[in-house]
C-alpha cells in the first residue's frame, strides 16, 4: 500500500507527476527559451523562461490537461518578459556574431535582429534561426499560422532592408 503524499495524492502519483514534467521540459524547454530570447534578448529571455517553467511546475497539475502546454507556458513566459524588460530598461541585445558558433553571419544581423518588433524578431528567429515550420512556431507562440506569415514577411523585408539585401 502506497503512502499519501499531501492531499489524496499517493507516491506515485506524484512520480507520475514529475516525469511527465521532466518530459515535457525536455521536449520544449530550448524552443521557449530560444523564442523568448528571440523577442527580449538573451538575458531576458532566458531568465523568462526559467520563471514560466517554475509556474508551469507550480500548476501543472492544470498545465497538463491544456490543449497547447508549451504554448502556454511561452505566454506566461512573453508576459514576465514584458515585464522584465520594463523593470531592467535593458536594449534587446544578441551574443556579437564572434561569440556565438564558428558559423558565417552577417556582421550586421544582431542590430538588424534588435530592430525588429518582438513579435517579428521571435517569428523570423524561430522559423529560420531554429528551424521551427510555421505550424510549430504558430503553436508555441500562440498565434495564428497566418500571423506568423504575416509577421515572417514583414520582418524579413525589414531585415533585407537594414542589411542591403536583394529579395532573390
Amino acid at each position: 500500500m502506497e503512502r499519501p503524499v499531501q492531499d489524496s495524492r499517493t507516491v506515485a502519483d506524484v512520480d507520475r507527476r514529475e516525469d511527465t514534467f521532466t518530459m515535457f521540459v525536455r521536449e520544449n524547454q530550448d524552443r521557449i527559451r530560444h523564442a523568448l530570447a528571440a523577442g527580449f534578448g538573451v538575458e531576458v529571455g532566458h531568465d523568462a523562461a526559467e520563471e514560466a517553467l517554475v509556474y508551469a511546475w507550480q500548476h501543472w497539475d492544470e498545465v497538463v490537461g491544456m490543449r497547447n502546454p508549451a504554448g502556454y507556458v511561452y505566454r506566461v513566459g512573453h508576459r514576465l518578459a514584458q515585464k522584465m524588460a520594463r523593470r531592467r530598461s535593458i536594449p534587446v541585445s544578441f551574443p556579437e556574431v564572434g561569440t556565438v558558433n564558428p558559423i558565417v553571419v552577417e556582421p550586421g544581423l544582431p542590430a538588424a535582429l534588435a530592430s525588429l518588433s518582438a513579435r517579428q524578431r521571435s517569428v523570423v528567429v524561430t522559423v529560420h534561426g531554429y528551424g521551427l515550420s510555421q505550424r510549430e512556431a504558430a503553436e508555441l507562440l500562440g498565434i495564428s499560422r497566418s500571423s506568423v506569415q504575416r509577421h515572417l514577411d514583414r520582418g524579413l523585408a525589414k531585415l533585407r532592408e537594414s542589411l542591403g539585401v536583394a529579395d532573390d
